[in-house]
């Protein structure tokens, strides 16, 4: 039985997308505007429906993927897997037979999507992908992995509320196909022979009257259950937006299972930089905190917070290609020529206004920005930005878009160039399967694990890649942090050089 929570309504923010309304218009003017005119959301669509994800771009409606000069047409390089495969140099792990086989990353996500069965088919055809046990088309054998859905709480269908409805448009369940899609299609191209469980609650976050309480709830019967090692969390609130201190309290039971039962637990660590959301009436406008804030889940101490990066290398080689700064689009990259990441100017971070700073942040690499008593966050980072980010395939319904416009009209059936620290968790969780697979099963809170990496000299400079440029300065009335070198309130520890950090970390969780 799920634990039950007292229900009292919590002020949480819109948070599918990561990215609060009063910072909405902010990212969508930032973030390649040739091609937001044409081709992706709107400040004004976006703002009354949900959910949100900070930047898409539709870019072909086939089910082949589109070139990479169609990409560029619009000013975003596309990421194929292969190419993100490369840049974090995964490719050795696989040749040793470490692709997450045996283990399950757990995806949280409201309603689901009624076509991902189909989405993640075609996603996998077109890039030459394994196939798995549950994916539409697909016969299963054994040794597949799996894909499989988790209601724990109930499925109400997926439809858009009715055209006469008096409501917000805020219940609109089909529009979580979006980050659905995003979820499970890159988790699954990152650890290809891992299981894969999305875990679907039956109500959205909207604005503050539901959302925080069911997906805890969720977790909690994952955990008692152990039907995976490792969570992923593409939602967030600031935490200033929450009632109280306490309300925010009462949620952590499930991280804090977690932590006991072996179970990873990841935070995508926002899209508005340090700038995030009160509470606002349902209907209304956004308001912003007026001072730096950081969002939880992300600050917890139980939760590996995951930051975000312009990723500035090739968007189409294999995945064997060594990693090399490639001239081109991509938000940032074309003002730093010689770096092959920058920190992304909405990545989530700074120090928390809830937790004391947790023993693991007591040793930080050389030349890392200070964490004074307050947790730093994020941890680390991933790839981000959609200026530099990766295609999903994504089948829209005739009823139901979810508030997703390219341009003046609805979007459709297609391949999409998807960013946000949305995008970041669930790679960096994949990431954390295999490092399971290593271990022979979870690994738990890995943060202290990631930390002694740090703070030794070279296991830092072998494991991870420093992104020292870049500022998360995202709205200029609320100051931001560099990236620096070492740890930094942008990027964390950095991006992983994922053939070194994976099986390091295993050793570094088990103190050696």
């Amino acid at each position: 039985m799920v634990r039950s929570l007292n229900r009292r309504a919590l002020p949480l923010f819109i948070a599918a997308g990561l990215i609060t309304i009063g910072m909405l218009a902010a990212t969508l003017s930032r973030a390649a505007p040739s091609a937001r005119a044409a081709t992706s959301g709107t400040g004004d669509q976006l703002a009354t429906d949900n959910p949100i994800v900070p930047d898409y771009v539709m870019i072909s409606a086939s089910n082949t993927p589109p070139s990479e000069a169609q990409c560029e047409s619009v000013g975003r390089r596309c990421f194929t897997p292969q190419a993100i495969q490369a840049a974090y140099n995964v490719a050795p792990l696989y040749q040793q037979g470490f692709d997450g086989r045996g283990m399950t990353i757990a995806l949280v996500d409201s309603y689901g999507s009624d076509t991902i069965t189909h989405d993640l088919h075609v996603f996998d055809a077109a890039f030459g992908l394994q196939p798995m046990c549950g994916e539409e088309g697909v016969a299963c054998a054994p040794g597949m992995p799996t894909f499989s859905i988790l209601h724990v709480q109930g499925s109400p269908a997926t439809n858009a509320p009715p055209p006469n409805s008096n409501g917000t448009g805020q219940e609109n369940k089909a529009g979580w196909a979006l980050e659905v899609a995003l979820d499970v299609e890159t988790s699954h191209a990152m650890a290809p022979m891992a299981n894969i469980l999305l875990v679907a609650t039956p109500t959205a976050e909207t604005l503050g009257v539901q959302g925080f309480p069911q997906m805890m709830d969720a977790e909690q019967y994952v955990v008692d259950h152990h039907l995976a090692n490792v969570i992923s969390q593409s939602f967030a609130s600031a935490e200033d937006a929450f009632a109280s201190t306490q309300s925010l309290q009462n949620l952590r039971h499930a991280f804090i299972a977690a932590a006991q039962n072996g179970v990873t637990v990841l935070g995508s660590s926002g899209d508005g930089g340090t700038a995030n959301g009160q509470k606002t009436p349902v209907g209304q406008g956004g308001s912003t905190i007026p001072e730096p804030t950081v969002e939880w889940p992300a600050s917890d101490p139980l939760v590996t917070g995951v930051g975000g990066t312009y990723l500035c290398t090739s968007a189409t080689v294999g995945a064997n290609a060594p990693r090399a700064v490639v001239p081109g689009p991509g938000g940032q990259c074309p003002r730093h020529p010689d770096q092959a990441e920058v920190g992304w100017t909405f990545s989530g971070g700074g120090f928390s206004h809830v937790f004391a700073r947790p023993d693991y942040q007591n040793a930080l690499p050389t030349g890392s920005t200070a964490i004074g008593a307050m947790r730093g966050v994020p941890d680390v980072a991933f790839q981000a930005s959609a200026a530099t980010g990766a295609l999903v395939f994504i089948s829209l319904p005739p009823d139901g878009l979810g508030g997703l416009n390219c341009g003046r009209t609805p979007c459709s059936t297609g391949w999409y160039d998807i960013g946000g620290t949305s995008l970041a968790c669930p790679q960096f969780a994949a990431l954390v399967a295999i490092a399971d697979q290593i271990n022979g099963g979870g690994l738990g809170l890995i943060n202290p694990a990631l930390y002694r990496i740090g703070s030794d000299p070279a296991r830092y400079a072998s494991d991870f890649f420093d992104i020292t440029t870049g500022n998360n300065t995202a709205d200029p009335s609320i100051a931001g942090y560099p990236a620096t070198t070492g740890w930094d309130p942008v990027t964390g520890l950095g991006t992983p050089n994922a053939a070194n950090l994976v099986p390091d970390l295993v050793k570094a969780a088990h103190g050696q």
